[in-house]
């Protein structure tokens, strides 16, 4: 007996451990199915107002009456019968008489039973019993006429638009504001729609806390359940958020099968690892059954697929996830197992994002047998549409914000190089991906003010970090269309030019000074460990936070190290990374380190104390061809825009005398 063939109580040993996706699909679809639940879950009547908005129809509509239900003048004017008007020339008019060969009819009016067409209030002469043009419009003696009409001209016949009997929406159409009023006209009051399916969402965990809470260390906000009840709220379910429920193994299944009784299905949001705290997978073992413990995706491997037996028979299954806990592995688990069947339960097809080929512009490492999910950012740059990878941090929620797109590395695959294709399923529409500045490089608060003040001008920027280097690298390649840049040559002391000659050799740039800024020490409030010149990151009881390789910071760190003989060996610390001058700031103000070199602007984010070193130059590198181009037009205007001056120099540190200059223009 093959393991499909067994009953559904008897498969839990077979499933704790990780299986593919498809699989994992495949067991959640075959329980539905033998609960008989893998349909429509049923069908409501409401009114038809605009709260059916969104709705799913339940069944095809058809037409009760024709629409119009009688032959209308679809213009102000006369009512003739066309054979009436033949030969009217305009050197040969004709004259017809009002009543018994013409009559007055407003758009909308019905036609006389004799009359078979309209001449436009424009096109008649109306006349008196003089035969002399008069004002009279609707009730002259007579009409001349200087062109014939042909039968049904500027008429509306019956049925034109809808015919009585005719199918006017099939079952299964997602309702939009036009569905509306051709139901409306096809003659409907109420219309028959899929009930909404109830989706009960239990978040636990003893460490969780409601929003709005004053934090203390150890706290986690809750607000996957929000998350996850508007995802289902989207995808036309109804969801319930529960209370917080502690970590209490009696209490979470007495929560879990209350949800149970009243909903369709229960997303139970708590850790699901190996752990003492993994009661996801008791509570199902307890209440029902275990179909499936982990999942081979990235991110949200601890995925529990189950069942909870409200009866005796397998009619009474409620089925049930566990979600991790990870916020954007608790919104991937979403789309990926609950999608479909709330697409199933409502009769509509399962929602799909339009799909295009980019290509990727670094390099991704992927576990093999994993089938490996990467939010994106895209931009058109050229003709190529490029795909920049985000942080991949499960628990990182503001890449699901900045994310234009899904792309998958599909199981089997170690990882993928940059240049390669991927397959990308977009969240945004080809419009605005065209309408997207793509910057790849250093990276510097004043980009989010950019992209706010972009966005007043319909123009969007995604950017990405990868130290300036990295930035210019992606130049050269093609795979931006700006970079930031602040890399300092020992040499001459001068910025950015060497490099950009070093790594973009054959490429006419346009560089633009954007800010001046501070580089110094970000040290917690108070500065409790005496920090003052980078010679005390040798202090052993020092730990440091660096940026990563390729940064123009920890260029011009590494370049004043060299000038004052300090080995980086002798500061602990010098090899933890960070991305950004944020990131830096957070490693300090969560305690893992005790100073980074970046901006005081960072410093006073996180109200930390900041020790001014260096005055530096950021600048904006964009090859020429992107310069001219009028995608960037509104950023070059925004470099000399009032306001946005006005709003960089109130970041601490920050010097906008120098923006907008040209320092360098092949």
């Amino acid at each position: 007996m093959t393991s499909h063939q067994l009953p559904l109580l008897n498969r839990m040993s077979v499933y704790l451990h990780d299986i593919p996706l498809s699989q994992a699909q495949a067991r959640l679809r075959e329980a539905l199915q033998e609960s008989n639940l893998w349909r429509t879950l049923g069908a409501e009547e409401i009114r038809l107002d605009e709260n059916a908005l969104g709705r799913v129809a339940a069944e095809p509509i058809w037409a009760e009456i024709s629409s119009p239900h009688y032959h209308a003048s679809a213009m102000d004017g006369f009512a003739v019968r066309a054979v009436d008007t033949v030969g009217a020339q305009p050197s040969a008019p004709v004259m017809l008489y009002t009543g018994p060969q013409a009559q007055y009819v407003d758009t909308g009016d019905p036609l006389p039973e004799w009359a078979n067409a309209v001449i436009p209030i424009e096109n008649v002469e109306s006349l008196d019993e003089n035969d002399q043009i008069t004002k009279e419009i609707r009730k002259p003696k007579s009409i001349r006429i200087r062109a014939s009409v042909a039968p049904w001209a500027h008429v509306r016949p019956l049925g034109e638009d809808i015919v009585a009997t005719q199918l006017v929406l099939p079952a299964g159409h997602i309702l939009k504001p036009a569905d509306l009023g051709a139901i409306a006209a096809a003659g409907h009051q109420t219309i028959r729609v899929a009930r909404k399916p109830k989706v009960a969402i239990l978040p636990t965990g003893t460490e969780l806390v409601p929003i709005g809470s004053k934090l203390k260390a150890g706290d986690i906000l809750e607000y996957n359940s929000l998350v996850l009840a508007a995802q289902i709220k989207q995808m036309g379910g109804e969801p319930t958020r529960y209370p917080i429920t502690v970590d209490d193994f009696d209490l979470i299944c007495e929560q879990v099968a209350e949800a149970a009784k009243t909903h369709d299905l229960v997303l139970l949001n708590a850790g699901s690892s190996a752990g003492a705290e993994d009661f996801s997978s008791r509570v199902v073992e307890k209440l029902g059954t275990l179909l499936v413990h982990g999942v081979a995706v990235r991110p949200g491997h601890p995925v529990i697929l189950g069942t909870i037996n409200l009866g005796h028979q397998t009619m009474d299954n409620v089925p049930i996830i566990g979600v991790p806990g990870y916020p954007v592995s608790a919104a991937l688990t979403i789309d990926i197992f609950v999608e479909p069947v709330i697409a199933k339960w409502l009769g509509r097809r399962p929602l799909e994002l339009p799909t295009e080929t980019a290509i990727l512009t670094r390099k991704l490492v992927s576990p093999a047998g994993d089938d490996d999910f990467v939010r994106v950012v895209v931009g058109k740059v050229g003709q190529k549409l490029l795909a920049a990878p985000l942080s991949r941090g499960a628990g990182v929620i503001t890449s699901l914000v900045q994310a234009d797109g899904l792309a998958l590395i599909p199981s089997g695959t170690q990882g993928m190089e940059a240049g390669e294709e991927i397959q990308v399923r977009l969240y945004r529409s080809k419009v605005e991906i065209e309408k997207t500045i793509l910057a790849i490089g250093s990276h510097d608060l004043t980009l989010d003010l950019i992209a706010q003040f972009l966005a007043e001008h319909d123009r969007r920027l995604a950017s990405a970090n990868v130290g300036s280097q990295g930035g210019l690298v992606a130049l050269r390649r093609g795979e931006a269309h700006v970079a930031g840049s602040h890399l300092l040559d020992p040499q001459n002391g001068e910025y950015n030019i060497s490099y950009i000659r070093q790594y973009m050799p054959d490429i006419p740039v346009k560089v633009v000074a954007l800010v001046g800024r501070d580089q110094g020490l970000i040290v917690k409030k108070g500065n409790p460990k005496g920090i003052q010149t980078l010679k005390d990151l040798t202090n052993p009881k020092v730990q440091f936070v660096n940026r990563q390789r390729g940064a123009g910071t920890r260029v011009l760190l590494d370049y004043h190290l060299n000038l004052m003989t300090i080995s980086s060996d002798s500061i602990a610390g010098y090899n933890q990374e960070e991305y950004t001058h944020l990131g830096v700031a957070a490693a300090v103000a969560s305690g893992r380190a005790d100073c980074g070199l970046g901006v005081a602007a960072a410093a006073q984010a996180l109200d930390l104390d900041f020790i001014p070193l260096f005055q530096e130059r950021y600048d904006l590198v964009i090859p020429k061809q992107f310069a001219e181009d009028d995608l960037l037009a509104p950023l070059f205007d925004l470099l000399v825009d009032v306001r946005f001056r006005e709003s960089v120099s109130k970041l601490k540190g920050y010097d906008v005398s120098v923006m907008g200059n040209v320092i360098l223009e092949d």
